[in-house]
């Protein structure tokens, strides 16, 4: 393993997208387009199966220096109502593309910090989504948290909303790993939101754990998994961390890169935490991900309906996905689009009465087949590769490329299907980059993507 650790950590795209955001081909790209590409999806699906909203709620407190999120940091809670009232401008005018009312499937609120709002700002914003849609019997509803400022009457004032699924930021529990990376929170208060939760009946309760963090040792990877044994939530985001200071800037530049665990050591700390996690009934799904047997990711997993989005792994499949908010991304099957990542110019846009896309991807037919690919791999560690047309087989060889993998015994090809092996799950974004054409048409100079392991 170690020799394949040292041959692979490559820098790589996490794919939560194809093709990958430095790929988008703007030039081509408006919000004329943009909304003709979302109006025909929407009128496609809505019916069907519904539509999923992702809202960007950006402010934090305080910067935790791992984070690679858009984010803007205050303590100024007035900022609250006036980002709420864009948010419901914006709303307003994707509603203006509907033939009918939308469906909602899934909704997600993100940052940043969504417990920064106050539960009545929060019930604000959802009512203000709710009025104008219909609730798909089977919603999923989910939010983040932050455990130091998450309190019982933010998870009461949700889940009266119909919200049943919570995410909380854990990351590390030991103190020398907290400090460096700005994020001091006690297990009491994770534990403290977690048994809330609970009491109040949310059915699936997430809890993101990073490994390869600045400072952090086998010792503390075991503690930390202990201790959310302890907690039993339903599923658990294991995510590699992303050293990107030239991307982040200052933000990621609180400690030395020799503070942070690289290559066989980073490995470890993975190979440990899965090991524990697997002990304690957890079952890897898709990359990064853990879930119980009984949670719904688990069993989508299991039915090969697995989603991957912007949001990461879901079990609500929906081709439409709506992003709400400063830098939020959308997503309509056949085109991207991101909207501004500055506060100012999003504000001038919506003011306008312009949705604040400005930049996307239209895909086109060679798009759609590598992203079913790749999207296939992601979430079922498998793909039919008669889904490829000959002639991009052979021009970039990815036949002959597939070969090494099979040789260090990662991947295994029967009657033209591709399984990814126990031995390969941690490759799996390198096995994915073999069908990123565009990747391999103009590989970049300068380093884009956090390395794969």
């Amino acid at each position: 393993m170690a020799s394949l650790i040292q041959k692979y950590n490559v820098p790589g795209p996490r794919y939560t997208s194809y093709p990958t955001v430095p790929y988008w081909d703007s030039s081509s790209f408006s919000q004329e387009s943009w909304k003709k590409c979302c109006k025909k999806q929407l009128d496609l699906t809505n019916t069907k199966e519904g539509i999923s909203i992702y809202v960007h709620l950006p402010f934090c407190e305080s910067l935790c220096t791992f984070c690679g999120c858009h984010k803007r940091i205050t303590k100024r809670h007035e900022v609250e109502l006036p980002y709420i009232d864009l948010l419901l401008k914006e709303w307003q005018l994707y509603l203006e593309l509907f033939e009918d009312k939308p469906i909602i499937k899934e909704i997600h609120l993100g940052g940043g910090t969504p417990t920064f709002f106050s539960p009545q700002n929060l019930q604000k914003l959802i009512t203000g989504i709710f009025d104008k849609a219909i609730i798909h019997e089977s919603c999923e509803m989910s939010f983040e948290a932050h455990p130091n400022n998450t309190t019982k009457e933010h998870l009461q004032t949700l889940f009266d909303l119909g919200f049943r699924r919570l995410s909380l930021g854990v990351q590390d529990y030991d103190p020398t790993v907290q400090k460096v990376i700005n994020r001091n929170q006690t297990f009491h208060s994770v534990a403290k939101v977690t048994i809330w939760a609970k009491e109040i009946g949310y059915t699936s309760i997430s809890h993101d754990i990073i490994y390869g963090l600045p400072f952090q040792t086998l010792a503390s990877i075991k503690d930390t998994i202990e201790k959310t044994k302890s907690l039993a939530p339903d599923r658990l985001a294991f995510y590699s961390y992303a050293h990107v200071p030239w991307i982040k800037g200052n933000g990621q530049r609180g400690f030395n890169d020799e503070d942070v665990p690289k290559d066989d050591f980073k490995r470890q700390l993975y190979e440990l935490g899965k090991e524990l996690l697997l002990e304690n009934g957890f079952i890897e799904i898709g990359m990064d991900h853990f879930s119980t047997k009984e949670d719904s990711l688990y069993q989508s997993f299991k039915n090969n309906d697995l989603h991957r989005n912007f949001m990461g792994y879901t079990s609500s499949k929906t081709e439409v996905m709506i992003g709400l908010g400063v830098s939020s991304i959308s997503d309509s099957w056949n085109a991207f689009a991101q909207n501004s990542k500055d506060f100012k110019e999003y504000e001038e846009l919506l003011s306008k009465n312009e949705i604040p896309v400005i930049k996307g991807h239209i895909l086109n037919e060679e798009d759609l087949i590598i992203r079913k690919v790749i999207l296939e791999l992601m979430c079922q560690f498998k793909t039919d590769l008669n889904l490829i047309p000959k002639n991009y087989l052979e021009e970039f060889k990815i036949i002959e490329n597939l070969e090494e993998f099979i040789t260090d015994g990662l991947i295994d090809i029967k009657e033209n299907e591709l399984y990814i092996l126990e031995e390969g799950k941690p490759f799996i974004r390198n096995i994915c980059m073999v069908f990123d054409l565009k990747l391999k048409r103009n590989k970049p100079d300068t380093q884009l993507f956090s390395m794969t392991i």
